[in-house]
């Protein structure tokens, strides 16, 4: 049986930002003091789950944790995206 929809919107929205992304938040970063605190912030998540996922086991709290993580992340995302999205439109 396949993944459902949302299983598979919530694993393609965890990839890595793409790099066009990357040059876009690299390009407005310093004018765009929000823009900076999500891009900091989505670091520090990454990081953060990056610990996680590298332990062989997890606890039940560290797994309730990075779920609180990535949701984390997830929200930042999307926020980033809209940021962009505009930025897309300027240039």
């Amino acid at each position: 049986m396949g993944e459902s929809p949302t299983a598979f919107f919530i694993r393609r929205k965890e990839r890595k930002m793409e790099k066009r992304d990357i040059e876009l938040i690299q390009k407005f970063v310093a004018k765009d003091k929000e823009l900076s605190m999500l891009y900091k912030e989505h670091l520090e998540y990454e990081k953060e789950l990056e610990k996680l996922e590298n332990k062989s086991y997890l606890t039940v709290q560290e797994q309730m944790e990075r779920t609180e993580i990535k949701k984390k992340k997830l929200v930042g995302r999307d926020k980033i995206e809209m940021l962009l999205g505009k930025y897309r439109q300027e240039n």
